[in-house]
């Protein structure tokens, strides 16, 4: 039976955690760095997972069903452990929002904190027994998304995170009122430790003998735990204890000490010299053809090359209309964020220890930083204007200004025009709603923005104008999500949404041909994540999608609904769904007659819902499909071969068998 007090206990230390969310993802943080926009979005996320909990204990409380056996002791372990780590983070965004943290002369002591507090809640959610509380899978795969994005927050530059590692047990015996005990007993060193050899762990801590550098990192950690003074310095001496301990055993002499040291002071230097890029060659992809600097905002024109968006901007903007590297003229002006080539320029910087480039202040995009913050801040205050005339003028206004440049769009976001055009997507007027949804659009093109406009609660909005707005405004509603779900968490959130995958769903079946399109490419996106593929379907997808397939006259659509049909078919009850829709004979048609890369993906998709399901191979081979197949094997692209010669390997199996 279930101990009644073991219970009670988890569930009110469970209705904390819950509240500790609650409070951190409604914090504003608008005018913050991007760092508390970041964890409040990662902890928001978390949500789901405590409400599983709850109704774990919440049945272990009635008695009954799975959840009669009392909670393991771990499980409160675990429990203590995120409340410490949500209590600290919340403590980071009180600290910031009353301006404590001076965000402009210590942005290392936001690094230090955020760093760590990134580290400690991944530590604690991968310590939470998930299978004792029966969490689902799908909330499993949310936290392992959450998890994932944390460790990455911890790579490039950061305080030593071994040094924080043993940081953190001192922090907690401070909490829980044992820091003499802890103290006392300096040779039961942490794990890490002892693992290292001792050579490692003097050139890892060398470094930090400096009690000023060590503070640096140690006393931004204590502030956000909210350890006294007091405590903090005998927490310092006891750190500086175990450190002295462990870069000074009896094996090692003044001679090899000396030595050691003399190579680190080298490798200090040649670390600085690689940050100052000296010997560091940019790879010429990665330079602005206009500029030939390292592209931080690399954007495609028709031609199909990659420019530096601001450079490319103002060559639009004085007039040109051809592409300044091959002189072809552009088709139009529209600039596509190039995200592959980013995140390789991203990786390319990790890799050898650069910083990645960054905004400057003047980097030749039309409108300059501060250059006209005046008129910007004037017409985002029109936003909240008592005139209908004037809101609505003003929306129109950001939507153009948004579009133009960069750095438009951060002064706009900085002015606060994301909450007031937020609250204009509730407006009344068409046309205002319209240039609302529109602006955020063209805001959310600079990724910082994608934050905030999350933060300013604009999903559910969006997701309204998504039922009843315009068509124009249904269109772009329909990109603002798609261009939001490129950020991983997003995902989540927007698919978690109720409604927002059936508005979809709605636009890509009743839209324009230009709203079924932005419809598509958003399911397609929402879809990578796998709880959001069963949405779909639930949602009816795969009546557009067969339609969609079923529609000679435009090989566009039907090259879009293979490619949301080739994500889908991953997802075990989502391949049977396929199946039962009566997709098979539809894209066996495509064999026969498609173009050649709806060929390629028929038979992915046919080969998918063919694996380990001898029904839908059974009716592949009824409905004639071996012809079309052999003849793939010989004319189709690689992949399509290769897709082919599979599935006649399996019907040939199934013959035998």
């Amino acid at each position: 039976m279930a101990s009644p007090a073991a219970v009670a206990s988890a569930s009110t230390s469970a209705a904390a955690l819950s509240e500790l969310i609650r409070d951190i993802s409604t914090t504003c943080t608008a005018d913050l760095r991007p760092e508390y926009h970041r964890l409040v979005r990662k902890v928001s996320l978390l949500s789901h997972l405590l409400d599983e909990i709850e109704e774990f204990l919440s049945r272990s409380e009635a008695g009954g069903g799975e959840g009669s056996s009392a909670p393991r002791v771990d499980s409160t372990e675990g429990f203590d452990e995120l409340l410490t780590a949500l209590q600290a983070a919340k403590r980071f965004l009180s600290l910031g929002l009353a301006g404590r943290t001076c965000q402009d002369t210590v942005p290392d002591k936001i690094t230090v904190q955020f760093k760590y507090l990134m580290w400690q809640l991944e530590k604690a959610l991968a310590n939470l027994p998930y299978n004792y509380f029966s969490i689902s899978e799908e909330i499993q795969e949310q936290v392992e998304l959450v998890r994932a994005q944390m460790k990455r927050e911890m790579k490039g530059e950061c305080p030593d995170m071994k040094l924080l590692s043993e940081l953190h047990p001192l922090i907690t015996s401070h909490s829980s009122g044992d820091l003499q005990s802890e103290t006392s007993n300096l040779p039961e060193l942490h794990p890490l430790i002892t693992s290292h050899s001792t050579g490692d762990l003097q050139s890892e801590t060398s470094n930090l003998s400096d009690k000023h550098e060590l503070q640096e990192i140690v006393l931004p950690v204590l502030e956000i735990h909210d350890v006294p003074e007091s405590d903090a310095e005998r927490i310092m001496q006891d750190l500086i204890n175990r450190l002295e301990m462990i870069r000074m055993p009896n094996s090692i002499t003044t001679e090899e000490k000396s030595t050691t040291n003399v190579k680190i002071e080298g490798a200090k230097k040649t670390q600085e010299k690689v940050k100052q890029g000296d010997d560091v060659t940019i790879p010429e992809d990665f330079r602005c053809p206009i500029s030939l600097e390292l592209m931080r905002d690399p954007v495609i024109v028709s031609t199909g090359q990659t420019y530096e968006r601001a450079f490319i901007q103002r060559w639009i903007d004085n007039g040109n209309r051809t592409c300044p590297k091959t002189q072809q003229k552009l088709q139009n002006t529209t600039l596509t964020p190039n995200y592959v080539l980013r995140s390789l320029i991203m990786q390319w910087c990790e890799e050898h220890g650069i910083d990645p480039p960054t905004r400057s202040k003047s980097d030749g995009s039309s409108l300059e930083v501060g250059g006209d913050r005046t008129a910007i801040e004037a017409i985002v205050r029109g936003l909240c204007s008592t005139s209908p005339d004037d809101r609505k003028s003003a929306a129109a206004e950001i939507r153009s200004l948004a579009k133009r440049s960069t750095d438009n769009r951060i002064l706009l976001a900085e002015a606060g025009a994301i909450p007031a055009l937020v609250s204009l997507l509730s407006s009344k007027d068409k046309k205002t709603q319209e240039h609302a949804v529109t602006s955020l659009l063209n805001l959310s093109i600079y990724d910082h923005n994608k934050d905030l406009i999350i933060l300013a609660g604009a999903i559910v909005p969006i997701v309204q104008v998504l039922h009843t707005g315009s068509m124009e405004a249904r269109e772009n509603a329909a990109a603002a999500i798609f261009s939001l779900s490129l950020v991983d968490e997003n995902k989540i959130t927007i698919g978690s949404t109720p409604g927002a995958i059936e508005a979809l769903v709605e636009l890509l079946q009743k839209g324009s041909t230009r709203g079924r399109k932005d419809a598509a490419t958003a399911l397609f996106n929402l879809c990578i994540y796998q709880a959001n593929k069963i949405r779909a379907v639930r949602a009816g997808i795969l009546s557009p999608l067969i339609q969609m397939l079923q529609d000679s006259s435009n090989n566009g659509t039907i090259d879009e609904a293979l490619t949301i049909l080739s994500v889908l078919v991953s997802h075990q009850e989502c391949k049977s769904a396929i199946a039962k829709a009566n997709t098979i004979p539809v894209l066996i048609d495509l064999l026969r007659s498609g173009q050649p890369r709806n060929k390629e993906n028929a038979a992915a998709i046919l080969l998918a819902l063919c694996k380990k399901d001898n029904e839908n191979l059974t009716c592949i081979g009824r409905l004639g499909a071996l012809i079309p197949l052999t003849e793939l094997t010989k004319t189709g692209t690689d992949r399509a071969k290769r897709k082919a010669t599979s599935l006649l390997e399996h019907l040939s199996k199934l013959k035998v068998m």
